[in-house]
Formats: structure tokens, sequence, C-alpha cells
């Protein structure tokens, strides 16, 4: 009986003593082994990726194999794999690092694939880091040197694991994509642990996310997607903070100084319902090419000064309507009422136009259809409602074209002001 025992080279040598050319036996002395490995390493440089395959007799009526029964092989030669990158790897690395996104390639395979590789997507490095290496260095150690290195060859699958740990220990946000069973602690250990359709069942279950399409440019559109998205829920969160703290505090200084309701209950319900349903347009909204260039973090205390600066903006020019409609036009509580949800729905909903972006609104990247739509449509139904022959329904009464225009101004105004507040307000963002 034939004991065939294969592997990676390396190791299927170390357990032979013999290498079989032309059918007869030599012993694996010196030379041979440098040979064999002289071939190695040239078909490792081209990027071919080899199984050392080893033979030794066993008696026939052996039933079982150990361990042990792997040892005084006769090499017989390598199986040699091509596996070229794909076609659309090199634009995907170069999308990717437009984005800022750093790469790094992790891999059991030896050092000169993993090199050919790495030169054949176009990714730059300058040193290599084997898993004999990281074995002999602390986490401590491998966090100090993990970011100077792009490139790592023969790690094993707690190797992977320590070195995407050391990453997170750095503070970066980290992906792991993988497909094999050696992949599933590195991509569990991953922020976002990324497997494809054709992975196995234990990579695939390790995942956050799997990648059905069989295009690696999926990444840099999915970045480019999660950056869009991160940028427009902090777009509905700055306008709803911001106009809820404003509205709070002109609500209760309106409260102090009024001898009647500000608003009415119904007027409030039908402010607050036309301008939620202005903003339903934001989720599907365009942002700045700054937004997707590169990554933005949460950032509390930038949400925290947005929201303050904005709010006394807004109040400040809520306090400007509630002097101009008791001093300048000697208004009643209807028409007080009327006015300020006028002036408050129109600074709400035009607002957004200003808040969608960190550059000047007509340099900015035209808004979406659907947000256009949902806010102007929500500030003409407003108007409408207020002006309109439904107005008595909801407490509101006919102004002089005189205050209308006031309140105009009012609202002009507060944009231009609101325009310079945003760049205060949003700087380190």
């Amino acid at each position: 009986m034939l004991l065939v025992t294969k592997g990676a080279p390396e190791a299927v040598l170390s357990r032979a003593v013999a290498v079989e050319v032309d059918g007869l036996a030599h012993p694996l002395d010196d030379s041979w082994r440098s040979r064999l490995e002289d071939e190695q390493r040239r078909l490792n440089q081209r990027g071919f990726r080899l199984i050392g395959v080893a033979i030794r007799s066993i008696p026939v009526d052996q039933m079982s194999l150990t361990l042990a029964d792997e040892a005084n092989l006769t090499f017989i030669g390598f199986c040699v794999f091509a596996d070229p990158p794909k076609p659309d790897a090199a634009k995907a690395v170069a999308d990717l690092a437009a984005l800022g996104v750093k790469l790094k390639v992790i891999s059991g395979d030896q050092a000169a694939v993993v090199q050919h590789v790495a030169e054949a997507v176009g990714l730059a490095h300058k040193s290599i880091l084997t898993g004999a290496e990281i074995a002999e260095l602390s986490d401590a150690g491998l966090a100090a040197k993990v970011e100077r290195v792009d490139l790592f060859a023969r790690v094993d699958p707690d190797q992977k694991k320590r070195i995407i740990d050391a990453l997170r220990l750095r503070g970066h946000v980290t992906g792991f994509l993988g497909d094999g069973i050696n992949d599933a602690p590195a991509i569990h250990a991953a922020h976002v642990g990324l497997s494809v359709e054709g992975a196995t069942d234990v990579a695939r279950a390790a995942a956050d996310m799997i990648l059905l399409a069989s295009d690696l440019n999926v990444l840099a559109e999915g970045v480019r997607e999660g950056r869009r998205t991160f940028a427009n829920i902090l777009k509905y969160v700055r306008m709803g903070t911001s106009s809820n703290f404003g509205n709070m505090l002109s609500m209760a200084l309106a409260s102090i100084v009024l001898p009647f309701l500000p608003l009415l209950p119904l007027q409030i319900l039908l402010n607050n319902l036309l301008y939620d349903l202005s903003e339903i347009g934001i989720p599907l909204d365009s942002v700045d090419a700054e937004d997707t260039e590169r990554p933005h973090a949460w950032n509390m205390a930038v949400i925290l000064r947005f929201t303050i600066v904005m709010g006394i903006v807004s109040s400040v020019f809520d306090a400007a309507t509630f002097l101009i409609l008791l001093k300048g036009f000697g208004t009643d509580a209807a028409q007080f009422q009327t006015g300020w949800f006028l002036e408050s729905i129109a600074t709400q909903i035009l607002v957004i136009f200003l808040i969608r972006t960190r550059r000047l609104p007509w340099r900015a990247t035209p808004a979406h259809f659907a947000l256009t739509v949902t806010s102007l449509g929500a500030l003409a139904v407003a108007l409408f409602v207020a002006t309109g022959p439904l107005q008595t329904l909801f407490g509101f009464v006919p102004l002089s074209w005189s205050l209308m225009g006031a309140l105009a101004a009012v609202t002009v105004a507060y944009l231009v002001a609101a325009e310079a507040a945003k760049q205060f307000a949003i700087r380190g963002s």
C-alpha cells in the first residue's frame, strides 16, 4: 500500500528523506533541498501556489494512520496552481485607496506569492510580516508594527485575528473580507466582517455582510453608499435637534411674555406634521463629494454645538418676529398665531437647503428631486392651509400684505444668518 501526503511544501519537505526523479529515489541531501527550495521560490515569485506531495510504502494490513506515519517520506513534486487576481481587483484597490480605505493583505500563502499578488493589483508595500515573525511578537509589539506593514504571509487563523485586534487597538475601524474556514476568526473580530456567496458555511456565518455580486468594485460602492447614508443621517439629526431646541426656547420665551397661547394645539400639531413630511426626502438626498471622499466620525460635541448655535439663531429670529407682530403691527392673538406659524414653518423647512451641505447652497450638489418636492410641497401646503379657504378650521385669520412682506423679509434674513452660523457650527466636523 502507498501513503500519499500533501500539504505546504516546507511542511512536507521537513518529513521527507528522499526525492523521486525519473522514477528513481535519491537521498534528500542539502543539494536537493536547495534545488527544490529554489524551484519553489521561482514559482512563488510568478504568483503560483504550491502544494507539496510525498509518498511512502506502508504494510498492506495496516488499517489506520497516525501523524507518526507521515515520516521518512519520498518527495515526488509540487502541484502548481495559478490563481490570478480578478480583472477588477486593481480598479477596486485604486477606488478604495482614493476613498481613504487602507488595504492590507493577510494570507496563508508564501511571502513571494503575496508580494506577487500585491504588485499585480497595484498595492504599494514596503515590507512583509510572516506568521513566524508574528509568533515572536507580543500583542503590543504587533500593534506597533501593524500600521507600517501592509502584507502578511504564512499566517494562521489565530494570527489573522491578532492582526485585526491590533488594528482595532490602534483605533482603526476594520473590515475583513474572507471566504475560507481559516478566515472566520478574523471575519468575526473585524468591525465589519465580509464574505462572499460562494464562501464556506463557517465564513458566511461569521460575516456581517455577504457579497452576492462577483465584483470587487461593490466594496467601493458600498463605502460610498455608507458614507452617503451617514451624511444624510447627520442632516436629519442636525435638522431635528436644532429645530426642536430653537422651538423650545421660542415657546418658553413666548409663554413668559404673551397673555395668550403663541400657537393653538392644533396649529402645533399641523406644524410638526408638515415639518416631518418635509424631511421625508432626506434619505434619498445627494451629498457633496467631500462627504464620500473621506470617512466621518460620529462627533457628539460637534452635533451639540450645531444644535445650540442654530437653535439660538432660530430663537433670535423668532423673537424678532414677536416684536414685529406685537409692536410693529399690533396683532391680536389670532393674527399673532397665524404670523408666527408662517414664519416658523417657512424657516424650519427652507433651512434644510442650507443644512444639507457644508458648502454655500448655490455651490452645493443639487438637492435630490424627492427632497425638493417634499420640502417645497410641505411649505406650499402650509401656506395654503394658513392663508386659503381652510384657514378657519385651524384657527388662522387673514393677514395684511404688508405683514406678509415683513414675515418674508424675516425669513430671508434668517436664512442669511443661518448660513453664516452654519459655517461656525460645523467647523471641525
